[in-house]
């Protein structure tokens, strides 16, 4: 009995020491900056009180009440909703294209992979170049359509569309990779027996390659669904939130208001609000999907 207890303790002794590097690292750079900022939400600290004062939940009722606070909520979810289903579907459409492609495959899929590579920030300029009135080519294209001038960013019934469409370039090569990779261990067989009982391509599409993907799409949507939170870089090259908060995000708020209006408390409420929402929308993902899933 001594003799297995000591080979459990042993064993288990060394997968915890192989495990406690990255404990270490979570626990001081994720969970441990998650409570304090819990903490900090429950007390007001800004310019007007040097001194931390503890007001329990009312940033959180002061934040409800913001109408800044509700049209950048607002704001993030039409994003979500514009980029998360399009680039997941292009994305999937790509893949198809990649893995299918007979001739120059690897510059099809090194080429859709390309906008993914670009740092945020030159991709930002370089949208705002395209968005430049009179001079920028979707510019020009939009005042062509219109027949007058168009300043896509500077309208707040056009900034956030403007924004969409640069987000769904920049990442619809970065979901492609996924599932590229889900195609590819999808066996080969399955298509060969369909077609030998005449079953057509997009029968085949609805039937296998669909339902296979599906754990693809379930990390796929989960990691859209975040990005749409958090990337945020374009907005200080490009609009700076405006014109009139049309095109400010719930991170970037954040951000103003923590280092540009200096309230650390509204701003770690916010964060909280923000994480919550995060999780609470990926666990009705996984949990939602998960059990319609093929994994095998």
């Amino acid at each position: 009995m001594n003799a297995i207890w000591s080979e459990r303790l042993k064993r288990n002794g060394l997968a915890w020491g192989l495990l406690l590097p990255s404990l270490l690292f979570l626990g001081l750079f994720t969970y441990y900056p998650i409570w304090k900022t819990a903490v900090l939400s429950l007390y007001q600290q800004d310019l007007a009180t040097p001194e931390p004062r503890f007001v329990g939940l009312g940033n959180y009722v002061s934040m409800l009440a913001d109408p800044v606070f509700q049209k950048v909520f607002g704001n993030n979810l039409w994003f979500a909703l514009g980029t998360v289903p399009t680039s997941m579907a292009l994305a999937f459409a790509m893949a198809l294209f990649a893995d299918k492609a007979l001739q120059g495959r690897s510059f099809v899929r090194t080429a859709y992979f390309y906008p993914n590579m670009i740092p945020m920030i030159a991709v930002a300029n370089i949208w705002l170049f395209l968005y430049t009135p009179k001079f920028g080519l979707l510019a020009r294209l939009a005042a062509w359509v219109s027949q007058s001038e168009a300043p896509l960013l500077g309208q707040p019934n056009t900034v956030m569309a403007a924004m969409i469409v640069m987000m769904i370039w920049k990442e619809a090569g970065y979901f492609m990779i996924f599932y590229l990779a889900g195609l590819q261990q999808i066996p080969k067989d399955l298509y060969e027996s369909a077609a030998v009982d005449g079953i057509g391509i997009w029968q085949s599409l609805r039937r296998i390659t669909i339902p296979l993907t599906m754990p693809t799409t379930l990390f796929v949507a989960v990691v859209s669904v975040t990005n749409a939170f958090k990337l945020v870089d374009h907005l200080w090259i490009m609009t700076r939130g405006g014109p009139d908060n049309a095109s400010s995000l719930l991170l970037y708020y954040i951000y103003d208001t923590a280092f540009g209006y200096y309230d650390q408390g509204m701003a770690a409420a916010m964060t909280v609000v923000m994480v919550a929402v995060l999780l609470l929308v990926s666990s009705v993902q996984f949990f939602g999907w998960d059990r319609s899933i093929h994994y095998e």
